[in-house]
Formats: C-alpha cells, sequence, structure tokens
C-alpha cells in the first residue's frame, strides 16, 4: 500500500516493474530483521556473497565511494525539491513521493548490503559464552591486571608503516579463524566470519575534518562494503581503529562486539606496537568501568598505576581531539548515531562501546574453561 500510495504521488496510475522489486526486497528486509535465526543465516551465508562483490567494485576506486554516495544522496534529496519549486514541473505530492521512493531504495540498499548484520546472534550466543557476574575483588583484580598489560606494552616510539600494521592485524584475524574451529550455528567459535577479501583496502575518509569535529575516528560504509578510517588518526591508535572497522567489514554490527575483536586481535599479535595499541584503545573504557564499579578511590590507584608515559599520551590524544570537535557537531552527531543504534536494537546506544569489558571478562572466563586455545 505503502508502495501504491509513492506511485500514486509521483503521477504512476499503475505499479511499475521496479516498484514490485522494491515491495518485495522491503518485505524480504523486514522478514529477515524480525523472524529468529534468519540474522544469522544473512550474516552467515549471504553477507560474505555481497560483500565480495560490493567490496571488489569499490576496491577498484581510491577513494571512498560510500562516503560520495552519501554525500551525493543527501544534496539530490535537498536540492531536488527546491529546484522543483523553482522551476514548478511537478507538485509537491509528486516530488516528495518521488524523495520517499528513493530513500526507500536506500533503506533497501542499506540493509541487503551489510545492516542486516545488526538481526544476528549477540556474541554470546555465537560463541556459546555466558555473560558472567563477579565481585568486586575479582573486578579489582582483572583491571589492575590489565594496566600492568598495557604498562608492558608500552612502546615509546610509534613506527610510520600503516602497511606492516594492517597486515599485522589481518594475520591475527586469519589466526582466529584457523586456530579455534567450528562452532554453535555451524559457525566460527570466535562467532565471526572469514576474510572474504585477501587484504581488506582501507580508505580514508572523504570528510575527514567533519568527522573529526565530530569526534569519529573511523567507520564502515555499507553500500559498497568498505571501511574507512579518519586522517587525522594518530599512528598508536591506526592498528586498533582499523582492527575495529575490519570487524565490521566481516559482519560484526555491534560497537561492542567490533570493540572485543580489536582487543583480542591486537594483543594478541606478535608486533609490541599492535599490542600496545589493543590495549590502549579500550583504557577509556576500562577506567569508567572502574569507577562505576569500585568508586573514586580505586580509580584514583587505578590511574596512578597506568605508567606515565602512557597517562601523558591519553593527556595528549584528549586535547588533539578536542582542539579539532566542534561542541554543536558532536552533540548532533552522537544524538542521531544513538538513534540510529538503538533503531538497530543495539542495547545502551552508543554506550553499548564500553559493553567490551563485560565481553572480555567473559572470554577469559571461557579460555580458561574451554577448550578454546587462547590467541
Amino acid at each position: 500500500m505503502q508502495i501504491y500510495n509513492i506511485c500514486k504521488n509521483c503521477g504512476v496510475s499503475k505499479l511499475k516493474w521496479r516498484h514490485w522489486l522494491l515491495l518485495f526486497l522491503l518485505a524480504t528486509v523486514v522478514v529477515f530483521k524480525t523472524v529468529p535465526g534468519l540474522g544469522g543465516v544473512y550474516t552467515a551465508s549471504v553477507y560474505p556473497k555481497i560483500g565480495y562483490v560490493l567490496s571488489s567494485f569499490s576496491g577498484k576506486f581510491c577513494f571512498a565511494v560510500g562516503d560520495v554516495f552519501v554525500a551525493l544522496s543527501v544534496a539530490w534529496v535537498l536540492v531536488y525539491p527546491l529546484c522543483n519549486l523553482w522551476r514548478k514541473r511537478r507538485s509537491w505530492k509528486q516530488v516528495s513521493g518521488r524523495v520517499a521512493e528513493y530513500l526507500l531504495w536506500v533503506y533497501v540498499w542499506f540493509y541487503a548490503a551489510w545492516g542486516l548484520n545488526y538481526s544476528q546472534p549477540n556474541i554470546y550466543r555465537r560463541m556459546a559464552m555466558k555473560p558472567i557476574e563477579v565481585s568486586e575483588k575479582e573486578f579489582r583484580t582483572f583491571a589492575f591486571r590489565y594496566v600492568d598489560s598495557l604498562n608492558v606494552a608500552w612502546q615509546g616510539v610509534a613506527p610510520d608503516n600503516k602497511v606492516s600494521v594492517e597486515s599485522s592485524v589481518n594475520e591475527s584475524y586469519r589466526k582466529i579463524w584457523d586456530m579455534t574451529g567450528r562452532g554453535v550455528y555451524g559457525r566460527h567459535d570466535m562467532g565471526i566470519n572469514a576474510s572474504f577479501a585477501s587484504f581488506p583496502p582501507v580508505k580514508t575518509m572523504a570528510f575527514s575534518r567533519l568527522c573529526s569535529m565530530a569526534g569519529v575516528t573511523g567507520s564502515m560504509a555499507p553500500f559498497f562494503c568498505e571501511f574507512t578510517l579518519n586522517a587525522d588518526l594518530r599512528m598508536h591508535e591506526y592498528p586498533a581503529t582499523y582492527a575495529h572497522e575490519l570487524a565490521h567489514f566481516l559482519g560484526v554490527a555491534n560497537e561492542g562486539e567490533a570493540n572485543f575483536y580489536s582487543y583480542v586481535v591486537c594483543t594478541s599479535s606478535n608486533d609490541r606496537f599492535v599490542r600496545f595499541s589493543g590495549y590502549y584503545h579500550i583504557l577509556p573504557h576500562m577506567a569508567a568501568n572502574v569507577r562505576e564499579v569500585l568508586g573514586d578511590k580505586d580509580y584514583e590507584l587505578f590511574v596512578k598505576r597506568v605508567r606515565p608515559e602512557v597517562l601523558a599520551l591519553a593527556r595528549s590524544d584528549r586535547d588533539y581531539w578536542v582542539s579539532r570537535r566542534c561542541t554543536v557537531v558532536d552533540r548532533v552527531q552522537g544524538f542521531f548515531y544513538d538513534l540510529y543504534l538503538r533503531g538497530n536494537n543495539v542495547e545502551g546506544g552508543v554506550k553499548s562501546y564500553s559493553s567490551v569489558i563485560a565481553i572480555i571478562m567473559a572470554w577469559e572466563e571461557l579460555t580458561s574453561t574451554d577448550s578454546i586455545p587462547v590467541l
């Protein structure tokens, strides 16, 4: 009925083949989003094939095709009605109908190309892993053990070799697939797809300066299955951010889960610099959890235990990003991104990033009692 109304507004008396196709695709998306189990089928069996085709196409271009597509789409949605208002070629009903139809095609494309990964079972079900509850004493032990690992991994000089970093991260992802075998839902015990590209190409964000104003360091561009990194990203942030976005590329939608894969991949690397980036990447989340769970006194002890060089680096990063951030852009982006995540059933919205700590603790519990090898 919705498609019929759109067509009627556009001056089309009968549904054309594209409208029937759109109706079919919309229905398919709704079914995959609502029927339990189909999201896992999409991620495990459908997405790798779609991702391979789209990434093979976008990989032929040196720029972020998805960023350009989004920019042009936004421009068209804004300019098209104004042009028709000026030229008075079509009625407002016809114009709004065409815009609505276009947005529905974008909606279908988003979910078919990548967005249905939000409907897959969560990481606990995929890995047959149970969330755990720990005492304050156990959490304190975990938190301070993390600090010790962070301090040991510290490396004063960051190498300026992104290709080497990317190679190390991809090797760790391959190690995940090769070592842990098949698991729940006929998928890998680590709950992630093998890469459908031998060396996934990463691209620079087309609008890095604008993204820096909103505090965005990387993104998954679903329309052409490519992932991008902010040009302003500092080198010690690069490995973990690259690993995080690569997790999205491999079919992980939840932000906390992507942080988890980034952590496991980086901290298991043979490259000390990559290991440090993996530990350092979750420092803000760990610190927030320590303050929330243990209180201010233990938080102060936690901060004091972090080696001075790492604390200085964290303060430098804070100043670096604050100098590039625009409060208005940051708040607007944060508001809409939170709505976007909640609209895709991501519990906690933007706060889901911090769920990485709970996943890591459950993972450590699993690997200490199960047959899954520790990477």
